[in-house]
């Protein structure tokens, strides 16, 4: 197909990227024909699909309002994958002018669209960074250009810690990111799980693995919670995406339908 003008050099947009097929199921125009026409045959398997994204990313959303509404002023989103409506920094400051945002990912697409989004926004900023390194991302001058981290803060790691893998060690990066907030930060976490649907996911899983390079890695509701060492959860504690803090008038009858556990923890 015909290379885009704003694509990054050297990605392969033959290739179906799972940050880019998430993005066509939140109904975004940042992905390419491959994939959309492998995310079109994994609603085929799993027709919630869509669903799953918009559960994840409305309880992003209630989240920040939630951090925004205590006094957070400044919110670290690693894995903020492709931009779409409702973006981290368009929440809280909407909430709090003043409010300052770095947004990290390694997505070249993602980080390259983001720049443009927050192209004239002064207390938001975009780096192209790996969780798996969060020395990195700690010690990166943009982020200490626009966050203080003596001060309270928001981590969000929203839909990412699945694509860890025990192997990386995700409860040992979680506590060197811990060690770096102050007290009073919070962390947002949404974290995908197939104990739900275990069989509807094998079938994804068989579907998208040998096509997309990304190892995932689903768990339980404890080991999530595990993740949230060094914080006190918030009410209602770890639950399905859909369950945490809902807007008055939602009601979702099925919420494990979402696949996704999310909860909130307060660094005391």
């Amino acid at each position: 197909m015909e290379r885009p003008d704003w694509v990054p050099a050297g990605i392969d947009i033959d290739r179906p990227n799972a940050a880019r097929m998430y993005d066509y199921f939140l109904g975004g125009s940042h992905n390419f024909a491959a994939d959309r026409d492998l995310a079109r045959q994994t609603i085929a398997l799993m027709p919630d699909m869509p669903l799953i994204a918009q559960a994840n990313r409305a309880f992003m959303r209630r989240a920040v309002r939630y951090c925004a509404e205590r006094g957070i002023r400044q919110f670290l989103d690693i894995g903020s994958g492709i931009p779409t409506l409702g973006n981290v920094h368009e929440i809280a400051q909407r909430i709090a002018p003043e409010t300052r945002v770095l947004y990290a990912d390694l997505d070249p697409v993602a980080v390259a669209h983001s720049r443009q989004i927050l192209a004239g926004n002064d207390r938001a900023a975009v780096i192209q960074e790996d969780l798996r390194r969060p020395e990195a991302i700690l010690r990166h001058p943009d982020l200490r250009a626009v966050l203080d981290l003596d001060q309270p803060a928001a981590l969000l790691l929203v839909s990412i810690l699945h694509f860890i893998t025990d192997a990386d060690d995700p409860v040992g990066i979680l506590a060197r990111l811990r060690e770096a907030l102050a007290p009073g930060s919070y962390l947002v976490i949404s974290h995908w799980s197939d104990v739900s649907r275990p069989e509807e996911w094998d079938e994804v899983s068989a579907l998208v693995a040998p096509r997309v390079p990304t190892q995932v890695a689903s768990r339980t509701r404890e080991q999530v919670v595990e993740l949230f060492s060094g914080f006190d959860l918030v009410d209602p504690g770890v639950v399905w995406a859909p369950q945490w803090r809902p807007d008055s008038d939602s009601h979702d009858e099925r919420p494990e339908r979402s696949s996704m556990l999310a909860g909130v923890g307060r660094r005391t």
